[in-house]
């Protein structure tokens, strides 16, 4: 099945980074290869993000021959894009996994979400990653209606999972670390992080060279012809591999329909304003730590290792990304600080993510030989990253970790894949009528 332009060739030149402040602040330029001619290896990745990058350098690490496939270039993608929240748990709340599988497997799933973000850490640390890696996140609540769930939640996190890194915060205390009335109360996870993303992307990518893996860019995947081994099928070439990895995550579109049924590409924003200076930028969030609202259309943001703003928020259901994202992305950043309205932007770019209909990542057997992991919904820095971990040692033959999250259901949107975009923007309309309210 041939793939389609879809999302892949929508907003972006192709095989060209968008000019946003991760690229222009990168440690480094890599460039590989585009794949040509006939290759045969033990696993094929066909996407060069966290998941893809962490499968390969896995593998290679177990002494597989790893071959590494990106349409555009390494951390084209949402990975080298989004806004460098190293979270803590999975995407949905304990109290919501709990009910949608049960205490045991919910703790489960924490304790895998709690891997995820110390295997981040520990490859920073192993490969010597300079990505301006720092401590927290603040979750903070836009309504007062939300404050006395998050001192629950808080609490619950410290006596059901034993995770003592989280603490309650009241009004008086959110308004002292950031200088807006837009927060009533929250929760401060200093057990979370955040960092410049693209810079992690490319650590991986050099430990990835360094491994042995064999990476192209330019290298779109245009047909996967299942068997043992399966055959990979582009423009100038075809890898024959015994085992095939998807982490496409929202770029899969058709050439896997069954992954593409339950993860949707959205398009999301950041703009980066000009140099702060250090008194503004500690004024705006007092001890550096990143935020996330609680609007269902969620304001992200922290400051950059040169005091920049850098401000996601949003929201916008055309295929196409806005003609000015600058313009488009300012408008939330004024709404949380109204002072910053004669501070110039300096960078708007967008990216495209895969959200799941539960919002948990879809981890998938596709076949005997054929993995997938994707639909990490925004929560992607660490749990891609582990994604990427879990299917190299289901290839390696220990499955059980990956099995964990592949036990969690993820449905089909409904309407399809031709239905589910006005479908999902009609669900998307309502939640940010709901923000309003």
């Amino acid at each position: 099945m041939a793939i389609s332009q879809g999302f892949l060739h929508a907003n972006d030149k192709a095989g060209q980074y968008p000019a946003s402040y991760y690229t222009a602040t990168a440690n480094k330029q890599l460039s590989f290869p585009t794949l040509e001619g006939e290759h045969t290896c033990d696993v094929c990745v066909i996407g060069a993000g966290y998941a893809g990058l962490s499968a390969a350098l896995h593998l290679a690490e177990r002494g597989y021959k790893v071959h590494l496939l990106d349409a555009h270039r390494v951390g084209w993608g949402a990975s080298g894009r989004n806004g460098g929240q190293l979270g803590s748990g999975q995407r949905k709340d304990q109290d919501e996994l709990e009910s949608l599988v049960g205490l045991e497997r919910a703790k489960e799933l924490w304790g895998l979400a709690e891997t995820a973000k110390s295997l981040t850490k520990n490859l920073i640390a192993k490969y010597q990653i300079q990505c301006d890696l720092k401590p927290g996140i603040l979750h903070a609540d836009h309504k007062q209606s939300y404050v006395k769930h998050s001192k629950a939640y808080a609490e619950k996190l410290a006596n059901t999972y034993n995770y003592a890194d989280i603490r309650f915060v009241g009004t008086a205390e959110i308004q002292e670390m950031l200088d807006t009335t837009a927060y009533h109360g929250g929760t401060l996870d200093m057990g979370a992080a955040h960092l410049h993303p693209f810079n992690f992307v490319l650590g991986l990518a050099d430990a990835c060279k360094n491994a042995g893996v064999q990476i192209f860019e330019n290298s779109e995947v245009l047909e996967v012809e299942k068997g043992e081994p399966a055959k990979l099928k582009l423009a100038n070439g075809q890898v024959t591999a015994r085992y095939v990895v998807f982490a496409c995550n929202g770029y899969i579109d058709s050439l896997e329909k069954r992954v593409a049924a339950r993860v949707m590409p959205i398009n999301n924003y950041i703009i980066a304003t000009e140099p702060l200076g250090e008194d503004l930028a500690r004024s705006l969030i007092s001890n550096d730590v990143a935020v996330a609202d609680s609007r269902f259309v969620i304001n992200y943001y922290r400051l950059s290792a040169d005091n920049r703003l850098l401000f996601g928020g949003g929201e916008s259901y055309s295929f196409q990304f806005p003609r000015d994202i600058k313009a488009f992305v300012r408008k939330p950043m004024l709404q949380v600080y109204p002072q910053l309205k004669d501070v110039p932007i300096e960078y708007g770019w967008g990216g495209t993510l895969g959200i799941t209909l539960n919002r948990m990542p879809y981890f998938a057997k596709l076949a005997p030989n054929m993995l997938n992991a994707s639909g990490f919904s925004g929560h992607g820095v660490a749990m891609a990253t582990l994604a990427g971990q879990l299917m190299a040692e289901a290839i390696d033959g220990q499955a059980s970790r990956f099995d964990v999250m592949e036990k969690v259901p993820t449905h089909v949107f409904p309407g399809g894949r031709h239905l589910r975009w006005p479908l999902m923007v009609l669900g998307m309309l309502y939640y940010s009528l709901r923000d309003r309210l």
